[in-house]
């Protein structure tokens, strides 16, 4: 018996479970919302002691990627974004979160050869093609800059 492609999306969607595509929306924007306001107090409080905003907003962001980091440790982080999805993934945590798991993942095969050679391994394309992105885009102001 043959099947067509017709019958078996049918019977894949008769069996499989309907996603909540709202509440994971729902849960998304709340956590990645969550997040992105401690990131503003930390922000705020820095500044609050007098330091100045280009380096509160440092101090913010590099609390939010340990905090990441420290909660991927802890095991903590992937039960946050099991809830909150793109949530987590969105905010400068989410990257934080690529770099550190994989690092963990492979820390038993040694420093060197587990942890070092398998920390980007998630992460390391973003900081290529992001690293690359932003060489064009400088190249290209810069002649747009040299021909006014």
């Amino acid at each position: 018996m043959e099947v067509t492609s017709q019958e078996y999306r049918k019977l894949s969607e008769k069996v499989s479970p309907r996603s909540p595509v709202l509440k994971n929306c729902i849960f998304a924007f709340l956590i990645g919302g969550l997040i992105c306001a401690i990131g503003q107090v930390v922000t705020n409080l820095a500044m609050e002691s007098g330091i100045e905003l280009d380096n509160a907003r440092l101090i913010g962001s590099a609390t939010l990627i340990a905090a990441s980091a420290i909660l991927t440790a802890l095991d903590v982080f992937d039960s946050i974004a099991k809830h909150a999805g793109a949530g987590t993934i969105v905010p400068i945590t989410g990257f934080a979160n690529s770099i550190v798991a994989p690092a963990i993942e492979f820390k038993t095969e040694g420093l060197v050869l587990g942890l070092a050679a398998n920390m980007f391994k998630i992460a390391g394309p973003v900081l290529v093609y992001g690293i690359t992105a932003s060489i064009i885009y400088g190249l290209i102001l810069n002649l747009l800059n040299m021909l006014k």
